[in-house]
């Protein structure tokens, strides 16, 4: 029997090597949710933003991020590490502001699963029923959802790509058949595009809906432990991310205001806005019945693929945190797979009593559950993209970087960009959490307790436990030459 003392080592490290470019790109487009995002948040932001221009509001969005995209490309050459933002934080801001940031995430992750949860358990509810006629608490769908994830979580995150890359292709299939639909019916109207439909309505809050689409492109660092030759693959999936999902939304956007017209699609959007069902009926319109129930359980793929994504990403925060003992070490033991072992269990745990709890108190899902939570994630991801663009600055700044363009100006854009759609979605958070109760609009001032929170702890951590203090950035620098 082997010696024990060598497990330790063995059981706290991820498995290297098992994701490429693709694999990264599934893995984040996942998240993302194409088909979810255009039903829910292409049409909320046609109806709330700035109506038949929001086409051009995902395009905007998408260069502000590849600007960003440019400096983290650089950053990533730098470091390999499963904390994501976290472990760029720590290199740019250092070990406080990593601990800031780390905690932000957790919280903004944990919370999407959350969210994902009731989502996944209230459409399911209603399009099985409506479909078959079988009724069942959203709740027992929403736990039966996470337990399935858990499950193939624990198996790999090489499978977790494997079944995501399956669903991203039939929901993305299903978009472009009715992007073509309309493009050959109705075709494609370029006045979309002219200034009286862009800056029609609220462009700011265009914006910040359009941002909420993108969520989910910033997990292709969490995985570089996990990738092949990390130093290319995290670059390149990021960059195809980033694309991939501007063209998706900034097209489907396109085609379903071509088809609602340009001058009524805010009308329209509006009018659609309180059943949710803007895009069911333009698809039932220009694909039919058949198609349109097809899209409909495409929907619910589309949800669980996102709750899968996002288990995983919440998972890789929680090992990370552990590996450097922010929070208990035990979280960075993994399965002889390579997969987080205890991390996969809190993940799955928090977020099922959090739904439940909910559900006891016999909030509605959609009303109250999904709002708070996938608000607030929204905000903390949001949050967390602009430290790690500002980091990313300050850390080329102080090794006095040649390459201006790439290490200062492009990420400083970027930075300033995603800084106001920050400040945007503090403003307007009722409309991010899609609710106007005082206790959601409150919410936000849980990331301010995380700064408290991260300062007071990294002081402690300095002054009682300097080692783990220094583990912060040591951590780091274990898989920086990979």
């Amino acid at each position: 029997m082997a010696d024990t003392t060598a497990v330790p080592q063995e059981h706290t490290a991820l498995r290297p090597g098992a994701l490429g470019v693709a694999g990264i790109v599934f893995l984040v487009l996942a998240a993302v949710a194409p088909l979810t995002g255009i039903v829910v948040v292409a049409s909320i932001a046609i109806a709330l933003g700035n109506g038949g221009g929001t086409p051009m509001s995902f395009f905007i969005v998408a260069a502000i991020l590849l600007l960003f995209a440019i400096g983290y490309a650089q950053m990533s050459k730098q470091l390999v590490n499963a904390g994501g933002f976290y472990a760029f934080v720590v290199k740019g801001l250092g070990r406080t502001g990593g601990l800031i940031a780390g905690l932000i995430a957790t919280l903004g992750y944990n919370f999407f699963v959350v969210g994902t949860i009731g989502t996944s358990g209230f459409f399911m509810q209603a399009i099985i029923r409506d479909l078959t006629g079988f009724d069942m608490h959203w709740i027992v769908w929403g736990l039966l959802s996470i337990a399935v994830c858990f499950v193939l979580a624990r198996i790999g995150v090489d499978f977790s790509s494997k079944i995501l890359g399956v669903c991203l292709v039939l929901e993305v299939l299903m978009l472009v058949v009715f992007d073509i639909s309309v493009l050959v019916q109705t075709g494609y109207d370029v006045a979309a595009f002219s200034p009286e439909a862009v800056f029609s309505g609220s462009l700011p809050i265009g914006l910040l809906l359009a941002a909420t689409g993108f969520l989910g492109f910033e997990a292709t660092a969490l995985f570089s432990e996990e990738a092949k030759q990390p130093l290319r693959t995290i670059p390149r999936a990021t960059y195809t991310s980033i694309i991939a999902i501007g063209v998706i939304f900034g097209v489907t956007t396109w085609a379903v205001v071509s088809a609602t017209g340009v001058a009524q699609a805010q009308t329209t959007a509006l009018e659609h806005l309180p059943t949710g069902d803007l895009i069911f009926s333009l698809s039932a319109q220009y694909l039919g019945g058949p198609l349109t129930t097809v899209m409909m359980v495409l929907l619910l793929v589309s949800l669980f693929a996102a709750m899968l994504a996002f288990h995983n990403s919440a998972t890789r925060y929680l090992y990370s945190l552990g590996r450097a003992r922010i929070l208990p070490h035990a979280l960075a033991r993994t399965r002889r797979n390579g997969a987080p072992a205890l991390a996969g269990v809190v993940q799955a745990g928090f977020a099922a009593i959090v739904a439940v709890i909910f559900a006891i108190a016999g909030a509605d899902p959609i009303l109250i559950l999904v709002p708070a939570m996938l608000g607030f994630g929204t905000l903390s991801v949001l949050i967390l993209q602009g430290l790690a663009a500002i980091s990313i600055v300050t850390y080329f700044r102080r090794r006095q970087d040649p390459r201006w363009w790439s290490t200062f100006i492009a990420p400083g854009i970027g930075f300033l960009g995603i800084a106001t759609i920050s400040i945007l979605a503090v403003i307007n958070f009722d409309i991010v959490a899609g609710s106007s109760e005082p206790v959601i609009r409150m919410m936000p001032l849980l990331l301010v307790l995380a700064i408290i929170g991260g300062i007071a702890y990294g002081a402690y951590l300095k002054r009682a436990k300097p080692v783990i203090y220094d583990e912060l950035a040591t951590d780091l620098e274990k898989f920086s030459d990979r």
